[in-house]
């Protein structure tokens, strides 16, 4: 009798294992559909689109949409393609990604590891800007652009999302810090270290799960906006304002391979960086929570 409840029991847990990877599948199928849907279509001559044929897989396959959408597509008065505005943004995200990275890193250092008067103010008012919605910010930040020279200039879009993101690293990084000894960092100073010789030595070596969650965070929310990118890009415009001017600039018959293409080139550096460091910030959130 014990063995036959065993082995039901058993039957059971791999029934509903079963149901619930069906589910999950199910799901995921749902979702990943969006992404079928411009894949297949991306490489398809508009005449199998326009033909009531957007699900099915393609008879002609060309990668045709896509040298378009990179290269000769029209956005606004020219045919540029969306090729100078993936460079604005990687110029954009890298330096804007990595100053507040280490901005970020040094706030969390300081108020944590070098505790001063009025230190939980200042954080309290840091992590209330991370609360702040980005139309109230516009006027004001178009204000400082013009006065330093910097509007519709891809530095200016630099020092907006820095400026924008150092409360979310700030807060990773101080949540993160804030379990680490501090004792290690006394013995330190005990020792002679400096500032800036105990965070590169001791700090900065165990700040790697937390640097991930920092960089994809940052890469993600800078490579996707829109608005700021909108508002102060001017002719440095990113790749979200480019899709966007590409899809509206079309006249008469819509390009609709085009635009299914134009809009995996813009979605891919996201796509990749989750697929290669997805579960690392997964770890890496839930480490700096446990330790917060």
């Amino acid at each position: 009798m014990a063995v036959a409840s065993q082995d039901n029991a058993v039957q059971t847990g791999r029934a509903a294992r079963v149901f619930v990877y069906l589910v999950l599948l199910l799901f995921a199928l749902f979702y990943l559909l969006p992404l079928y849907v411009m894949g297949v279509n991306s490489v398809k001559p508009l005449e199998e689109i326009t033909g009531g044929r957007m699900m099915s897989l393609p008879e002609t396959f060309t990668l045709a949409p896509w040298a378009s959408a990179w290269s000769t597509a029209q956005i606004g008065v020219e045919p540029t393609g969306l090729r100078p505005y993936f460079i604005n943004s990687l110029l954009m995200v890298v330096p804007a990604v990595a100053i507040s990275t280490v901005i970020g890193a040094l706030n969390g250092y300081v108020l944590t590891k070098w505790r001063f008067r009025g230190d939980t103010i200042i954080f309290a008012l840091m992590l209330f800007g991370c609360f702040i919605p980005f139309q109230i910010v516009l006027i004001p930040m178009a204000l400082v652009l013009g006065k330093l020279g910097l509007a519709g200039s891809v530095p200016g879009l630099v020092l907006v999302h820095v400026v924008y993101g150092i409360g979310f690293t700030t807060l990773y990084y101080r949540n993160y810090y804030a379990a680490f000894p501090t004792e290690l960092v006394r013995a330190a100073m005990i020792d002679g270290a400096g500032f800036f010789q105990i965070f590169w030595r001791i700090m900065l070596p165990v700040s790697g799960p937390i640097t991930v969650v920092s960089v994809i965070w940052q890469f993600t929310n800078i490579w996707n906006d829109f608005l700021f990118g909108a508002s102060f890009g001017g002719t440095s415009q990113p790749m979200t304002v480019a899709l966007n001017n590409l899809v509206q600039s079309s006249t008469g018959v819509k390009e609709y391979n085009v635009h299914f293409a134009g809009a995996i080139l813009a979605a891919l550096p996201t796509l990749i960086v989750y697929v290669v460091a997805g579960r690392y910030f997964v770890r890496g959130l839930m480490a700096g929570s446990v330790k917060g």
